[in-house]
């Protein structure tokens, strides 16, 4: 199989990047817009913990311009490639990040860091580092890579603010060093371990990953697998890597999993049947959810959920199957809430899941602030009376076990 940036999921993506690039400076304040309404806030953040509210799904994204170590594929920075060039300037421009910037690195943290400064204190934000896609010979390809976030700059970042940062470490595990990239990872304070399979070549069912699952396991360091569909970080493109049920591999193991965006796109082969054929990942999901072997040690996160992009038979499940709620976590899969087509609060309404007087002020706060929004969208939806319990804000009750390695002012 060629193993290439993928032009399926480039022209797939080409016309919401379009729409994007349009409308992505609606994730930047509109001075002459409102302030939302003090009512809205109250109700965001009505039940919740600060301290407990962690954003389990953010990312960070740079192009090494200040020594981050960062860096993005070729073709996003050369106008010959339309669609991937595209892609970057959508997403720079969701983070907030002008087209001039002197420091794409600087400014990608400096915003951020602004948009946390309307949270209470006690939230935080878990960033993401992001290792390249590597060969079937373990080698790391580049040529292969979207975009690319060591794991010491993920720390660094997060050790200059830890009451609001923390960090989660990314580490291809077909490395030859990736048992020792993990340790070091453990002893630095990553919360977690990133993989996004598709997008890096990770086929979580090889038999050399079992002894980085054995590592994970014995530390207690959740994996957090991208299930289902990827659009934003085609990499190597190979979608059939983030069907859902193959993360029993790592459950088998005594890994704790987390799914991220509880696979709520596109489709996957149902490897259960006699003759597997595609299914919505999101039903895998489900099953394994259902499935009692996992229940101590399967979550998923609910960063993109509510995307337009997903069908509201998903978000109707997933605010009404209180039985998951103390099993989901909440995340923003930041920067992408900055993206205005990706978030239609006309669907919403239509689908009977908010009420078209929150519009106009939940609008506002999508301009003002994308982290908020996210927040307060995400508290605001109701399905049949039914909304997310404060059960799937309280995220640092799943990442307990690595609280030890934070700061004692970080979890004061």
């Amino acid at each position: 199989m060629a193993h290439s940036l993928s032009r399926r999921h480039m022209l797939g993506c080409c016309a919401a990047a379009a729409a994007g690039l349009f409308t992505s400076l609606t994730a930047r304040a509109d001075e002459a817009d409102p302030p939302p309404g003090d009512d809205l806030l109250t109700q965001t953040f009505a039940g919740l913990d600060p301290a407990a509210l962690w954003d389990a799904h953010a990312h960070l994204l740079g192009t090494g311009d200040a020594g981050s170590g960062c860096s993005v594929h070729a073709h996003l920075q050369q106008w010959w490639h339309p669609i991937e060039s595209l892609r970057k300037r959508v997403i720079m421009g969701a983070a907030g990040v002008p087209a001039d910037a002197p420091s794409v690195d600087r400014a990608y943290v400096a915003r951020l860091r602004a948009l946390t400064h309307d949270f209470p204190a006690g939230a935080r934000w878990l960033l993401y580092a992001f290792d390249q896609a590597h060969d079937d010979q373990g080698q790391a390809r580049p040529d292969w890579s979207t975009f690319h976030v060591p794991n010491r700059y993920a720390a660094a970042v997060a050790a200059e603010q830890p009451e609001r940062f923390a960090w989660v470490g990314s580490i291809h595990p077909y490395r030859s060093d990736a048992i020792e990239q993990l340790d070091r990872a453990i002893a630095e304070g990553a919360l977690a371990i990133k993989w996004l399979p598709s997008a890096m070549n990770i086929d979580m069912r090889d038999a050399r990953v079992r002894p980085f699952y054995e590592r994970l396991a014995a530390a207690d360091l959740p994996l957090i697998v991208h299930g289902g569909e990827e659009k934003a970080v085609p990499g190597v493109g190979r979608d059939e890597l983030g069907n859902p049920l193959l993360v029993r591999a790592a459950l088998e193991r005594g890994v704790r999993v987390i799914v991220a965006h509880c696979a709520s796109l596109g489709h996957a082969l149902d490897l259960d049947a006699r003759h597997p054929s595609p299914c919505p990942a999101f039903e895998l999901f489900a099953r394994l959810m259902d499935e009692s072997a996992w229940q101590g040690r399967l979550l998923g996160d609910v960063s993109a959920v509510f995307q337009a992009n997903r069908r509201p038979a998903v978000w109707r499940s997933v605010l009404q199957r209180e039985d998951w709620h103390g099993r989901l976590l909440h995340g923003s899969d930041y920067p992408l809430p900055g993206v205005g087509p990706l978030y239609r609060l006309d669907r919403f309404v239509r689908a009977g899941l908010l009420p078209q007087a929150d519009v106009p002020a939940l609008e506002a706060l999508r301009r003002r602030n994308p982290l908020l929004f996210d927040l307060a969208l995400k508290r605001r939806l109701r399905a049949d009376g039914r909304g997310l319990s404060s059960s799937v804000f309280d995220t640092r009750a799943h990442l307990a076990c690595r609280v030890s390695k934070v700061s004692p002012s970080a979890t004061a």
